[in-house]
């Protein structure tokens, strides 16, 4: 992974301390795999134009303006100076509000992930924001104003350091009472059964190392091996079975899972206890 680069330089207000920061993406987008679009008969790169839907002809930038479409097919256009003129101006600090549990945050809100990094002059109170957020387990929640427009932040201690997240405004996010029809009726049996199953797979937390992207390891591999002019195999990966068309009772689907997973985890353990004893055998002889 390339080494990261400052986005920008920032001030967080923290009471009557300025705390210098610097701003990094916590996140690569040149980990992911893009594909480019290109005329199949010579493989020629295609250039995205515009043209106008009344007459299909070309339009060039010089000839572009933003509007806002009011009413079918009816637009207000604004100048490239009356939007600037709208726009929140970028002042470069993160005023903080308040003080609050992060579980209190639903993740639902959360838009774009940042790592801060104490700027000249400000490890010591970058530090020690980081250490009293940790200690209070509270995140600071805080506006910033970039790119022309004002965003809500949670600052919250990671490590050694501290995390932004730039959140979405409630606007924004639509309410799951909006998809949720009514819900089901479950009975206490069929939930003992689901804690079961849960209480099987639970892990002491998250680990990210354990999951790769296995989609990405295909693709390269399909590319490496079209570099080498070689034909790929066009044999699709199995997905999961769905039973979505079939009546099968919740109950008997939970305890085949239990069983399962049981089988699954005693066919791990058997291996593991034979290789132990072949080592004692053989270190004793």
């Amino acid at each position: 992974m390339a080494e990261p680069r400052s986005i920008a330089s920032l001030t967080i207000a923290f009471g009557l301390v300025a705390i210098p920061v610097k701003l990094y993406s916590a996140t690569s987008s040149a980990e992911k795999i893009a594909f480019n679009l290109l005329r199949k008969k010579d493989g020629s790169r295609l250039k995205q134009q515009y043209v106008a839907a009344t007459d299909g002809k070309l339009v060039e930038r010089s000839e572009m303006a933003k509007g806002y479409e009011f009413a079918k097919d009816q637009y207000v256009i604004f100048t490239n100076e009356e939007i600037k003129a709208l726009e929140e101006a970028g002042s470069g600090a993160i005023d903080i509000a308040e003080f609050v549990p992060l579980e209190s945050v639903d993740p639902v809100y959360f838009e774009r992930t940042y790592y801060l990094a104490p700027d000249r002059g400000g490890a010591k109170p970058y530090t020690l924001l980081a250490a009293a957020l940790a200690d209070s387990k509270r995140c600071a929640i805080g506006k910033w104003a970039s790119h022309g427009r004002e965003h809500i932040v949670v600052i919250r201690a990671v490590a050694t350091g501290l995390a932004m997240h730039q959140l979405h405004f409630q606007a924004e996010v639509r309410q799951i009472e909006s998809v949720l029809q009514a819900p089901a009726q479950v009975s206490p049996a069929e939930l003992k059964l689901a804690r079961q199953l849960i209480d099987q797979q639970a892990a002491e937390g998250f680990d990210p190392a354990q999951y790769v992207d296995e989609f990405k390891s295909r693709v390269e591999a399909a590319i490496q091996q079209k570099v080498n002019g070689k034909e790929i195999s066009l044999t699709a990966v199995p997905t999961a079975a769905s039973n979505s068309g079939n009546l099968i009772d919740l109950t008997q689907m939970l305890k085949a899972s239990l069983e399962a997973r049981s089988g699954n985890l005693k066919a791990r353990k058997g291996p593991k206890r034979v290789e132990k004893s072949r080592i004692s055998k053989s270190a004793r002889g």
